[in-house]
Order: C-alpha cells, then sequence, then structure tokens
C-alpha cells in the first residue's frame, strides 16, 4: 500500500468526491492517511468523507468550482497548517463538447482553466514544499483521449496530451528530490459522470474499468513514474502512439462515435 511516511501525513484530492476520486480518498484513508477532499459540488463530497472518516480518517472538506479565479487562494489558505505529501488532481473534465468553430471560447477557455491552469498552480504551490522536504508525490489523473485528436474534443484532447508531457517533464526534474510524479492515465471507466452523459458501456471489446480498480492500480504504481496506463489500456496507448496520425485518429473516431451512441 501508499507509504505513509514518504506520501503523509495529508493526502489532497481536487475531485474528491466521487467516482475515481472517491476511490483514492477510501484507499487513502484505510491506509492510515489525512485527507483534504475539494470538489465542487456539497453533498458528495460530504458523502465521502463521512466514509472515509468512518475509516479513521481526519478528513476536512473545501466545496469550491476550481474554475473560481480564487480557488486556488481559498486552497491554499485551507491548507496552510497541512503537511500535504501528497497531491492527487483528478479535477480535470471536458465541459464543452461542441466542434472548435461552433463552440464559445468562453467555454473552451474554461477546459483549457480546468485541466491545465489549476493543475499547474496547485502543483507548483504543493509541489514546491515537497521538493524542500525531499519527499513526496504528485498524482496526475490522465486520460486516452490525450493519445490522438478527437471530434468535438479538441481542446480537451490537447489538455491531456500536455498533461502527459507535462508529468513527464516534471518526474524528470524532481527524481533527484525524492519526490515522485505520475500521470495514471484512464481508459473508459465507468464513473457517476459517465453514467449521467449516458456513454453506452456496451460496444463490443470496449475495455471498461471500475473507479476502485484503477485508482488501486494508481496508487499501487505511484513510484513507477512518469506514466502508468491503467486498467489493461495500455495495448491502445501504444497503438494510438502509431506514426501514421491520419489512420489512429480515424480508427479512434469511430470507437467515439460507438461510445456516444451517434449514429451519423
Amino acid at each position: 500500500m501508499v507509504d505513509l511516511s514518504k506520501y503523509g501525513p495529508w493526502a489532497l484530492i481536487a475531485g474528491g468526491s466521487e467516482g475515481v476520486g472517491e476511490e483514492f480518498a477510501r484507499l487513502l484513508a484505510e491506509a492510515g492517511f489525512n485527507l483534504m477532499l475539494i470538489a465542487r459540488k456539497p453533498e458528495p463530497l460530504e458523502h465521502t468523507a463521512q466514509r472515509c472518516r468512518a475509516l479513521g480518517a481526519d478528513v476536512r472538506t473545501l466545496s469550491v468550482d476550481l474554475l473560481d479565479t480564487s480557488a486556488v487562494e481559498q486552497i491554499v489558505m485551507a491548507t496552510a497548517e497541512l503537511d500535504v505529501g501528497l497531491l492527487i488532481y483528478n479535477a480535470g473534465a471536458s465541459t464543452c463538447n461542441e466542434p472548435f468553430l461552433e463552440a464559445s471560447l468562453t467555454e473552451l477557455k474554461k477546459v483549457n482553466d480546468l485541466n491545465v491552469t489549476r493543475m499547474l498552480e496547485l502543483v507548483q504551490h504543493f509541489g514546491r514544499a515537497m521538493s524542500d522536504r525531499r519527499r513526496g508525490g504528485i498524482l496526475l489523473v490522465g486520460s486516452l483521449a490525450g493519445y490522438m485528436g478527437a471530434w468535438c474534443h479538441t481542446v480537451y484532447a490537447g489538455t491531456k496530451a500536455f498533461s502527459r508531457i507535462f508529468a513527464e517533464s516534471l518526474w524528470l526534474e524532481l527524481r533527484d528530490r525524492n519526490v515522485d510524479v505520475l500521470e495514471l492515465v484512464l481508459g473508459v471507466t465507468r464513473t457517476p459522470a459517465m453514467e449521467r452523459v449516458g456513454l453506452n458501456f456496451d460496444v463490443p471489446g470496449m475495455i471498461v474499468n471500475d473507479p476502485a480498480d484503477v485508482a488501486a492500480e494508481g496508487l499501487a504504481h505511484l513510484a513507477d513514474g512518469p506514466v502508468h496506463v491503467a486498467g489493461g489500456n495500455l495495448p491502445t496507448a501504444v497503438a494510438n502512439s502509431a506514426p501514421d496520425r491520419a489512420d489512429v485518429v480515424l480508427r479512434a473516431h469511430e470507437q467515439i462515435l460507438s461510445l456516444v451512441n451517434e449514429r451519423n
């Protein structure tokens, strides 16, 4: 299990209220960590907090929208007295799913702010303290979407590609500071958020992962950075890294259409 002496005593999970974030919280509580849970919706946030308190963890919560320009300031203030040894950024999402030229640029910028800007701000703040202490861990939750361009996900796919390369670079910079960096790449995962948007999980040949399984896999491989592809999706990541980009993008496009039940 995760090394409390290296990554504890506090773990901060941005996007820690449900799905994979909730399972990260549960596993860390079982391992003896105290938790700072950040999420937008207060109800599921408190549900996860109570679940972890029942496991003996000291849990603090902050309900904040990471798109709020004051969000990072609020998080910094709320954790000022905490020794955060593990940062998990699980807050990325695709919040604007329209063709690029038809979408609002304001909405597209929100995708970038959530998946890139806030991630960078939190990683730099907590990473500096970890580097000074010469111990800690940073886990960024990525996506197979970062391995190829995608229709109606022009900005989201780009942010996930950025996240992976950023994790590789940060891993290189911090490896001699005893701070582990891992990009945990997820494929299709049966989370409450994905169920709410109505994804078709029954596409033949589609690998569908369980949140508890991928969270456990991520924590188990925290020291094995810079990138770990979870849930048996490594062959897909390798295939989608092929040099014939047109072939990769068009094949992936057909799979995505099946996943979202498109019929055009």
